[in-house]
């Protein structure tokens, strides 16, 4: 039995222990510098490369793939800015890893959330550069800050972005951004510049579920949609050359559009250049793919159209007497040659045609049932008018500056340029201008000046105003003071919960004591909260209900639900809980259809993290005594969150076990309970060990309606299962589940014989895999 669980959980810690690397070829204090002969770190195969990448006669701290020779980097440090030679890279004595220039400024260093620790970096095969420690944990590595293009075996997860860089050859952040959001959409943004607020998106999956972004060690690049083995969105096309033939990335490249690149290990010749080629791109038509409200200048900047070339690639171009901003950067947009026109004249300019050419974004005029001479002197007359499109007897003007100027051969209409008939009036225009402009420029900056004095003052005004609000609203708040000492909770009246339900009106679920509602917080309407209503009060439980409830409020962990505040008011005791969109593990697993294989594997090693964090971490040890589907929730993103700490005991610092009653759910409950032992955190290993199988195989631990008395208790039917080596069984319908077992078998050469271990040591075992979870999960790569 306790064999079969340990095949079981390695058969879920497989993916991690196969992608993980130990080289350590980055000791503390080794550094890099631009004058070094080799300026870089390798990776063990010579794959990949990190340290400083020549441009001209800068540098950019980078990975980028050694055996390429162009368009080899996949990830930059610093924000992709260059350094000058002399530049520094170094892992110091104190595990940060630093980028300083010459004179030893610190300009960037790895940002990791605990540093502590961190004794090598290493440079992995898979594209990966990490900073670890003696456990090999890992503190911080590339693959989780992308920054344009991700590899194979790299994984982008909610709330994740690539961003494109600004043009070929430079690599600071561009006017692109890639988001998996929250909602599970993957969407493709135009950025403002140079703030970096978002557009409106240009292209999206059109997806509510997406999960993770996975680039997979086959090649292949899905949206995983979260539930289901085959419920993905794919990226790239069915057929795929093998990594193990072709180098592979995926890049948001500069104009906007995310192609998956492959590049042959070995030239051969025959159809594969020794070139990156690409096999699939999103959107289809870079050009068109901004639509009639977008903002920003689209593709190819102001004033200018987008057209694709033979190999579907973006071509900037200016229209007639228009001419490239900077003609080293053709995205970059177009200026006039010319002076605009001048309200109340129309002397002196022309209009130029050009068939199927369109800014869909820049009208302020439309009208219907026109002809073209119509149109044409319209625009003419029109000071504003910088070019008219007629189309089929429809007259559009539009402003200056052009955007989102894209040509179109099934257009039937055409665009009319306004342009200055010749350069001799824009010489004559020129010389009266500046005249004017230096007549106006002594009045035209007090004006200046004293408007900005009125808009500075205005602000500040309002600032002020905003402060005394914000401070009227904390003071409120405060009034209110929790009734525990030293808990960061909020104290709640059973009239405000009552109020916060509708009073009670919507059930979100029902346990043996307590039953939860949904509520909506009156301090932010915008805030859902889950409010639990306990049904009675035992009177000799309320000093240890109290005590456990201080300890809970005092637990910060990601994997742990949040108590947001609570009521102790007469008989009522409510405690106020974070909401979770996606209900619970239970309703996630026994739904109608089996959930993503990887999806659940992500699941487990949260709530091992959660686990580990309750048994190590606390100040005050936490035995939960309840690990159950129902008690496992699930936020917008599908992480996990341990909820239901009823039933939760505590033990001191100095406390390893205590003897208390029966506690938990039946199914759950470990041995010891009915053996009147001593409790200790393995009860809550063993409900965990349990979950695993549900998890596994997807179904209840107990189905008493099976149609197969020897499938009616999960655990006897999954050791029957591995007794008779069949342990295939319990995944006969999840391929992904049964590759990973082949290849767990095939690597690991996995071979535990039942007689040779006995209960409590497996149940040891559990308890250090259960801990090698939470150090590998952050430490090792995934496979997928």
């Amino acid at each position: 039995m306790a064999s079969m669980f340990l095949y079981l959980l390695s058969l879920l810690l497989f993916p991690l222990f196969s992608s993980a690397q130990t080289h350590r070829n980055v000791t503390l204090g080794t550094s890099l510098s631009t004058n070094d002969k080799n300026p870089y770190w390798a990776s063990p195969s010579g794959e990949f490369s990190f340290g400083f990448y020549p441009i001209k006669d800068v540098f950019v701290l980078a990975i980028w793939y050694e055996k390429i020779a162009v368009e080899s980097i996949i990830w930059t440090a610093n924000g992709g800015n260059t350094v000058e030679s002399g530049s520094k890279i170094e892992l110091t004595s104190d595990g940060v890893l630093s980028l300083s220039t010459r004179n030893g400024t610190q300009i960037w260093k790895a940002e990791s959330m605990d540093s502590i620790g961190v004794t090598s970096a290493a440079m992995l095969d898979t594209g990966n550069f990490v900073l670890s420690s003696d456990e090999s944990a890992i503190k911080w590595a590339s693959f989780d800050i992308p920054t344009d293009t991700i590899v194979p075996t790299q994984i982008l997860n909610p709330l994740g972005k690539l961003s494109a860089r600004l043009t070929q050859n430079d690599y600071s952040q561009g006017r692109f951004e890639l988001i998996l959001q929250g909602d599970g959409n993957l969407v493709l943004y135009q950025k403002a510049r140079p703030m970096g607020d978002n557009y409106d998106g240009y292209w999206d999956t059109a997806t509510t579920n997406g999960s993770q972004l996975i680039f997979n060690q086959s090649g292949y690049i899905y949206l995983s949609l979260g539930s289901g083995n085959t419920n993905r969105s794919s990226l790239t096309p069915t057929t795929q050359v093998s990594p193990r033939e072709f180098y592979h990335r995926a890049t948001l490249d500069f104009d906007g559009a995310f192609r998956h690149y492959t590049y042959p290990k070995k030239f051969t010749g025959g159809r594969w250049r020794q070139s990156w080629s690409v096999s699939e791109y999103v959107p289809s038509n870079i050009c068109t793919a901004f639509g009639g409200s977008a903002l920003g200048s689209g593709v190819c900047g102001f004033n200018s159209y987008c057209k694709l070339d033979d190999n579907q690639r973006p071509q900037c171009n200016c229209p007639p007497r228009y001419t490239y901003i900077d003609s080293n950067n053709t995205f970059n947009g177009c200026k006039q040659d010319f002076l605009q026109q001048i309200c109340g004249t129309s002397d002196g300019f022309e209009l130029r045609e050009i068939p199927s050419i369109d800014w869909r974004t820049s009208d302020y005029g439309r009208f219907t049932s026109v002809t073209e001479d119509w149109c044409r002197e319209t625009c003419l007359d029109d000071c504003f008018c910088a070019v008219a499109i007629i189309r089929e007897g429809t007259c559009w003007l539009k402003k200056f500056p052009l955007s989102n100027g894209k040509t179109d051969p099934t257009d039937k209409g055409k665009a009319l340029i306004k342009v200055g008939k010749s350069q001799l009036v824009l010489n004559n225009r020129n010389n009266s201008c500046k005249k004017d402009r230096d007549n106006l420029i002594l009045p035209g900056s007090i004006l200046l000046g004293s408007s900005m004095l009125f808009n500075l003052l205005l602000i500040s005004v309002i600032c002020l105003a905003n402060c005394g609000f914000r401070h009227k609203k904390q003071h409120k708040m405060r009034q209110d003071p929790p009734s525990i000492s030293g808990m960061n909770l909020r104290s709640f009246t059973y009239k405000e919960l009552e109020e916060a339900t509708d009073k009670f009106k919507e059930k979100l679920g029902k346990g043996a004591f307590s039953t939860v509602y949904k509520g909506i917080l009156e301090l932010n309407p915008q805030s859902l909260v889950a409010v639990k209503r306990l049904e009675s009060v035992v009177e000799g439980v309320e000093k240890e209900f109290r005590a456990e409830m201080s300890a809970i409020g005092r637990t910060n962990h990601k994997n742990l639900v949040q108590l947001l505040g609570f009521c102790d008011e007469g008989a009522h005791r409510l405690l106020v809980y974070e909401f979770m969109k996606n209900g619970s593990l239970a309703s996630f697993l026994f739904g109608d259809s089996k959930p993503d294989w990887y999806q659940r594997i992500q699941i487990a090693f949260g709530i091992a993290r959660g686990i580990v964090y309750l048994h190590e971490e606390c100040s005050s040890q936490i035995i939960h005594c309840d690990i159950k589907p129902q008690n496992i929730l699930l936020d917008d993103s599908f992480n996990v969150k341990i909820s239901d700490f009823g039933l939760a005991k505590l033990l001191m610092s100095d406390q390893s076990r205590c003897t208390t009653d029966i506690r938990g759910t039946r199914g759950y409950v470990a041995p010891e309970w009915f053996k009147r032992m001593a409790i200790t955190a393995k009860v809550d290993v063993y409900s965990f060990g349990i979950m695993l199988l549900e998890i596994i195989c997807c179904r209840k631990n107990v189905e008493r309606e099976s149609w197969d008395e020897n499938y009616e208790i999960l655990s006897d039917w999954a050791y029957d299962c591995y007794v008779e080596n069949k342990l295939h069984l319990l995944v006969e319908n999840d391929e992904q589940a049964k590759n990973d077992g082949k290849m767990l078998e095939r690597d690991l050469n996995l071979k535990l014989e039942l007689e040779t271990v006995g209960f409590e040591i497996a149940l040891e075992l559990l308890l250090v895999i259960e801990k090698l979870v939470y150090h590998l999960v952050n430490a090792l790569e995934l496979e997928k």
